[in-house]
């Protein structure tokens, strides 16, 4: 409990807690879980994750199906490149996917494997992997096959995209990046 409590972390796998106390059997860390779930201490919000009172929200979305990172509409939103808002948590990951917790969704997109391996415009920060607007973009692009709007691309920076793009090894992403950025 100590672990959890002393973290900065504020969700944690079944997994994960049990790497943390190797010298603990998994019945026992499952007892002691949920022994303090039902004290109220920590909160069980879905099978196998645990959190802390108030979590991070990002956080859950990155501990829900590994790996993933953040991208797509939640951050172009969050960016000012697309308007419309909306509360869900998209991410890419390797399988598509919509998760609810507390009454919050999480949509999951597919993408290649080789895709989303490949760190380059992905932040990691505070036990969050994250993508930059210019990843985001890519993504976006890449897998609504061109078929999106985006508000406004004055935020992006063009350089950066240029740099991303042959993580993607997709000659038509290529050409729909020049399209929309020329």
């Amino acid at each position: 409990m100590n672990v959890i409590l002393s973290s900065p972390r504020t969700v944690f796998t079944m997994q994960g807690l049990a790497m943390l106390n190797d010298n603990v059997s998994r019945e026992s860390l499952r007892r002691s879980l949920n022994y303090y779930a039902k004290k109220g201490s920590i909160v069980n919000p879905r099978k196998g994750i645990y959190t802390k009172k108030n979590y991070n929200e990002l956080e859950m979305a990155c501990a829900l199906l590994k790996p993933a990172y953040i991208s797509l509409e939640y951050v172009l939103s969050r960016a000012g490149v697309t308007f419309q808002f909306s509360s869900d948590i998209t991410c890419v990951s390797y399988q598509n996917r919509t998760i609810e917790v507390d009454n919050r969704l999480y949509v999951f997109r597919q993408i290649n494997p080789m895709i989303w391996t490949n760190m380059l415009g992905i932040e990691q920060r505070d036990n969050v992997a994250i993508a930059t607007p210019e990843r985001a973009f890519l993504d976006m692009l890449y897998l609504s096959a061109g078929q999106c709007y985006f508000d406004n691309l004055r935020p992006l920076n063009k350089k950066l995209v240029n740099q991303i793009v042959p993580t993607y090894n997709s000659p038509t992403l290529a050409q729909r990046v020049k399209r929309f950025l020329t």
